[in-house]
């Protein structure tokens, strides 16, 4: 029958043990590299492991502070530890480090802080990257915390609720001035998935606020009902 060759072929190609030799190459690249370049522990560089138990124990006891400043146009802002010592050193793993399973650690202390804190939420939203940043990062770290913390309360993550229309340039070497002009008009939300509801923003640090109180103004300007910010550590109290 006509087209019964070219279907056998596509067939073929679509069998599993076709390609069983490329998985097989891949798993040995994936070895040789763990064997040329162990992981490191992010918090205290131990080799074999993106994150010790030491590290770990160390993390878990770090205290949670019992407040921060407020940050408009949030009705509420917390975090969970100081961004200093070895929860900075998870951050940074996380942020630059490419280890995104620090996110599991990082996001249940979210989710104890949140527990907390006398907050209605109907809907967790990440602080977006830039498409740009996101392809060369490989992942965006805010994201992997709304997810772990969505998990763990059961509430709604939507990453596609506020969109970053402007590749801004990295805050780090900005002074506050400097920060709140490279944010401004840098987020755009979704009126449909945010109108009238409580929103919790969640990113990884909060230094000055100005990318939290542009992503938190934008998801008002889209007709939220309200705004609560949460980052895993804060640059001061």
């Amino acid at each position: 029958m006509p087209g019964t060759e070219s279907h056998e072929f596509q067939k073929a190609l679509g069998s599993p043990g076709l390609f069983a030799p490329n998985r097989l190459l891949r798993q040995i690249v994936d070895v040789s590299i763990d064997l040329l370049f162990p992981p490191r522990c992010a918090g205290c560089g131990r080799v074999d492991s993106i994150w010790c138990d030491t590290c770990q124990e160390a993390l878990e006891t770090t205290l949670f502070p019992n407040h921060v400043a407020p940050l408009a146009p949030f009705t509420g802002m917390a975090s969970t530890a100081v961004h200093q010592g070895i929860i900075r050193e998870a951050v940074q793993g996380l942020k630059y480090g490419n280890a995104p399973l620090l996110a599991e650690f990082l996001g249940k202390r979210l989710n104890q802080q949140l527990q907390h804190m006398d907050w209605t939420i109907d809907m967790i939203v990440p602080v977006p990257l830039h498409t740009t940043r996101l392809i060369t990062r490989g992942y965006n770290q805010a994201q992997l915390l709304s997810e772990q913390v969505a998990q763990e309360t059961g509430k709604l993550c939507s990453p596609d609720a506020v969109h970053r229309q402007r590749n801004t340039q990295s805050q780090v070497t900005l002074n506050a001035v400097e920060r709140q002009t490279n944010m401004a008009d840098a987020f755009q939300a979704n009126p449909a998935i945010v109108s009238h509801q409580r929103i919790l923003v969640i990113d990884d640090v909060y230094t000055t606020g100005a990318t939290l109180s542009a992503c938190g103004q934008a998801i008002l300007q889209a007709g939220a009902q309200a705004v609560y910010g949460l980052t895993v550590t804060v640059a001061r109290l």
